[in-house]
């Protein structure tokens, strides 16, 4: 069976998923406290699915 791919995520995506403000997320970004991100070279930001549940289970550990 094919190993399903992993879901890549836009920031409008992220934010909303998370509940936090736009705002808030990319002071995470600029402090290297957020999830790891894909800059793809038109520009855009892609964060992956994986990548966001890693993130957040460390923040589950440090709570």
């Amino acid at each position: 069976m094919a190993k399903p791919r992993d879901e890549k995520l836009t920031i409008p995506e992220v934010i909303e998923e998370i509940g936090v403000p736009l705002s808030t997320f990319y002071r995470w970004r600029q402090l290297r406290k957020g999830p790891q991100a894909i800059k793809l070279p038109n520009g855009s930001v892609r964060i992956r699915r994986s990548e966001l549940d890693r993130w957040m289970e460390t923040l589950e550990e440090s709570a």
